[in-house]
């Protein structure tokens, strides 16, 4: 199913997504080319995310984007109008590095930072894409979360907060722009084999073998699952769906 470009169900789509240079984004980015759609790749890594755009071919364009900065959220959601004319889908993917600490232990700084990078990039990335997807006919906006903003975890304090809080973000705008045709949802994985797990685990063997007993199917996802889960968030197969928080973490947060 994920390699099936006969699927074709985002033809004629543009979707904006922040932090698409590499995991999750960057899956997300290939299923909806795959899919029938254009794509802005927008990343703090502009290298990176230039890399993938041209792997992507004329469907592609990138861009560098701080989401924690309203002038460069902004400027995202301008390359989007610019080049394709129109917008018809958001993915918020972009997340800081978890600091592992709890509340007493961690700096000030860190705890802005992961809530500014996953909360509110969300709300300035939002803030300019609603408009946009509305004039273009409606649309989806999918935030991608975490189990964790569901069940907690040891020493992620700032990170299970900023988890929990997108998935109320996405809740709220939900209500908010129903009548705009913009549904909103979030996304919310287990532990997924992309590079985040390398700063904790030598190799994705280690990290499947350490992480994946607390999923009831027995592993990691990987990064294709989440992008599948994705695209039908953004397609009209999900066009009853929104306000909701769909889990993909192979029953991580069940157990």
């Amino acid at each position: 199913m994920t390699d099936n470009p006969a699927m074709n169900r985002l033809k004629g789509s543009v979707i904006l997504i922040a932090g698409a240079a590499s995991g999750i984004g960057a899956a997300i980015a290939r299923r909806c080319v795959a899919e029938g759609a254009s794509v802005v790749c927008a990343d703090h890594d502009a290298a990176a995310a230039q890399t993938l755009a041209d792997g992507l071919g004329s469907s592609a364009v990138a861009c560098r984007c701080d989401v924690t900065d309203i002038n460069s959220a902004r400027n995202a959601v301008e390359i989007a109008r610019e080049h394709f004319g129109r917008l018809d889908g958001l993915v918020h993917n972009a997340a800081a590095p978890s600091t592992g600490a709890t509340v007493v232990d961690l700096d000030e700084s860190s705890w802005r930072h992961e809530i500014d990078v996953s909360l509110t990039g969300a709300f300035l990335m939002s803030k300019f894409a609603v408009p946009l997807i509305a004039a273009s006919g409606g649309g989806s906006v999918v935030f991608i979360g975490s189990q964790f903003g569901r069940v907690a975890t040891t020493k992620a304090v700032a990170y299970c907060a900023a988890k929990a809080g997108l998935i109320h973000l996405a809740k709220a705008m939900a209500v908010d722009h129903a009548a705009d045709k913009v549904r909103v949802n979030s996304l919310s994985p287990g532990a997924v084999a992309t590079t985040r797990l390398l700063r904790r685990f030598p190799d994705f063997e280690a990290a499947n073998a350490g992480l994946g007993p607390a999923h009831l199917l027995g592993r990691i996802a990987e990064p294709e699952e989440i992008a599948a889960a994705a695209a039908f968030l953004l397609s009209s197969d999900a066009s009853f769906v929104t306000g909701s928080d769909m889990l993909v973490d192979g029953g991580y947060a069940t157990r």
